[in-house]
């Protein structure tokens, strides 16, 4: 690739764009919203927050100097990352604490790089991110949905105009948020009916011989509060 591409190349993918209306913020936060509530829907849809939480677990894993050895999404909406180090300390608890936080975060920074007009460089982000995830999956149904996701982003970001990269990106983008808050209240739910014994809060607080609802109340913290903050950057309050 010449210099000239490469510059042309830079030039589309970090480039601003302009601010959509109003109007496709809302619509695209109440479509997001339409997908996430409605039990039904959410069955599906909630396989892209799984690939955000375990993608979550294992960019943790390697960031804190433990071994990543695959990641698996199960059509169930379920998910395992399983790396290897030792069994406690602060690396462990930060792979295990990053799991429900991570669709609310990358929503979050979705957010702000909507808000500063950077369209295209958060699709290609996303494309970016899904393709190291590829690497570690190691399931077929795993692949599957990294793949077609990952497809969906490429698509968009070579083959369509300005509008459509607008509205798919704020859609992502809102889906995430809203996305992110609704798996810590199913973890709570289904703790208090006396399931669960496993999950993220309850190995956090083997870890760190706190209570697992201090840990519930760390997810909600963080869902809640990117929610909030990640919608005034959308809606430019």
């Amino acid at each position: 690739m010449d210099s000239t591409h490469s510059t042309d190349l830079w030039d589309r993918v970090f480039a601003t764009q302009p601010d959509p209306g109003l109007w496709l913020v809302v619509v695209t936060g109440v479509v997001a919203l339409a997908a996430v509530v409605p039990r039904g829907v959410w069955l599906v849809t909630r396989n892209a927050i799984t690939i955000a939480h375990e993608g979550g677990h294992g960019l943790t894993a390697l960031l804190s100097g433990r071994r990543l050895d695959g990641i698996r999404l199960h059509s169930d909406t379920s998910g395992l990352t399983v790396s290897r180090g030792k069994p406690t300390g602060i690396g462990m608890i930060l792979t295990a604490a990053a799991g429900y936080p991570a669709a609310s975060l990358l929503g979050l920074a979705g957010a702000w790089l909507l808000a500063a007009g950077h369209i295209t460089a958060l699709l290609w982000g996303a494309t970016a991110l899904l393709a190291a995830l590829l690497v570690m999956v190691r399931n077929a149904f795993g692949l599957l949905t990294v793949v077609v996701t990952g497809a969906a982003f490429v698509l968009v970001s070579w083959l369509t105009g300005p509008a459509v990269q607008a509205l798919f990106a704020y859609g992502v983008v809102w889906f995430l948020l809203f996305g992110g808050v609704r798996p810590a209240f199913e973890l709570q739910r289904r703790r208090r009916l006396g399931g669960a014994a496993d999950s993220d809060a309850d190995q956090l607080a083997r870890l760190t011989h706190l209570p697992a609802v201090v840990w519930l109340g760390f997810f909600h913290l963080v869902s809640l509060c990117a929610l909030t903050g990640g919608g005034r950057w959308l809606l430019g309050l």
